[in-house]
């Protein structure tokens, strides 16, 4: 038996080899597929990671509500104006929860820091308290972080946004504007750079204001897209988070409008744009693969009608019907698995170029290599088995009178 595919695998060799251009077209629609999956993957994975790195820095005493409407947790999505349920009583509410160490809400307000007629796109502006230096770890590198005793008219912001705005990275004491409303720099933040993060906030551009300030802003109402709490210490966490459900279902009469999570549930992607950038790609390298697959099988039949006389002269010195299936579904296979691991090294080569535009790394795991792995040999044996059919249901005497 091994004596038999080690000969199949020989010939196999030799065919592919006779016409390469044709194997490496073949075999280019399924790494331009398998390279797709792994760049999706590979990205999605770093994702991941980044922020599963920031809650384990976090001691794993953090939770998180959010509304339940946006359950993927994109707080930048809520600058679409859409509703949110979650008040400034029930920031109260949690506040008092016994065992609960600190708290923070996040309140995205609408409207654009501005210097004059500088504007710089891709900035936002959160309202908030005190406490959410600590709960994001949050680094001051000039000035201070907002407190109880600084002016409601004073802001903290990114780096970048410093940059952008006053052309330096230590702006404490300069103004801007937001919706005609003066504010004075009190602290710039040392560069997050992670615009990827559980609270979804690209500090690096951001604007952070009092929460008062931010009511005033938005007509003296306060709903909160998010709010941060901190247990004593991880092994509190879970007894808080009751408590504070308990409390928000009271106060909500029971509408479960609002949602917890903590642990892992933080730690995934919450970007529902990276979401639908992710399914998109991944639509695109199935089409790909199945343009592949459909490449494989069209070559192989060629070859099954190119190799007629073969056949023939194979079936007439004793070779079985299962012979010839598994000549051709290595062939098949060979194209497929070679496609799939260029395809595989190249998906990581790109990965790691377009991670250079972003702030994380794409990560290598078992479970992408077994994803690009099965690909490549289900396409393989779905497309090579036709083919190889066909060839064996061949009459050897019908065969043997081909000439080509």
């Amino acid at each position: 038996m091994r004596l038999l595919i080690s000969d199949h695998l020989s010939n196999a060799y030799e065919s592919l080899k006779s016409n390469r251009t044709r194997t490496f077209l073949t075999g280019l629609g399924i790494t331009i597929g398998v390279a797709s999956v792994t760049i999706v993957l590979a990205l999605s994975a770093g994702v991941s990671q980044v922020i599963g790195k920031q809650i384990s820095a976090l001691e794993g005493n953090i939770a998180v509500i959010r509304p339940q409407s946006t359950s993927s947790g994109d707080i930048t999505e809520q600058q679409s104006f859409a509703p949110s349920t979650i008040t400034e009583a029930d920031y109260a509410a949690i506040k008092a929860t016994s065992g609960l160490m600190r708290s923070a809400p996040l309140m995205i307000v609408s409207g654009i820091p501005t210097k004059g007629t500088t504007k710089p796109s891709g900035t936002s502006v959160i309202a908030t308290t005190p406490e959410l230096q600590d709960i994001a770890k949050l680094t001051v590198k000039d000035g201070q972080f907002l407190d109880e005793h600084t002016n409601q008219q004073t802001a903290v912001i990114g780096e970048q946004l410093s940059v952008d705005l006053f052309g330096s990275d230590r702006s404490a004491g300069q103004t801007f504007t937001v919706k005609g409303q003066r504010f004075t720099v009190i602290g710039v933040l040392k560069r997050f750079n992670d615009p990827v993060n559980f609270n979804t906030v690209d500090f690096d551009r951001t604007a952070i204001i009092h929460l008062a300030a931010g009511k005033q802003l938005s007509g003296a109402s306060a709903p909160l897209q998010q709010i941060n709490f901190q247990a004593k210490d991880s092994s509190h966490l879970a007894g808080v988070i009751r408590t504070v459900d308990e409390k928000l279902a009271s106060a909500h009469q029971g509408d479960k409008d609002y949602t917890i999570v903590s642990g892992d549930d933080i730690a995934r992607p919450t970007s529902r744009l990276f979401e639908i950038v992710q399914g998109v790609s991944v639509a695109i390298a199935a089409i790909s693969l199945l343009v592949g697959g459909i490449g494989i099988m069209n070559i192989m039949l060629v070859s099954v009608a190119e190799r007629t006389r073969e056949i023939g002269l194979r079936k007439a010195i004793g070779a079985s019907n299962a012979h010839i299936i598994w000549q051709f579904l290595i062939e098949s296979l060979i194209m497929s698995l070679a496609g799939g691991l260029v395809g595989y090294i190249a998906g990581y080569v790109i990965a790691f170029v377009i991670s250079t535009f972003l702030t994380f790394d794409p990560v290598f795991t078992w479970q992408i290599v077994g994803v690009a792995a099965a690909l490549s040999l289900g396409v393989g044996v779905v497309f090579g088995l036709y083919p190889a059919f066909k060839a064996s249901r061949k009459d050897p005497i019908e065969s043997l009178r081909q000439y080509h």
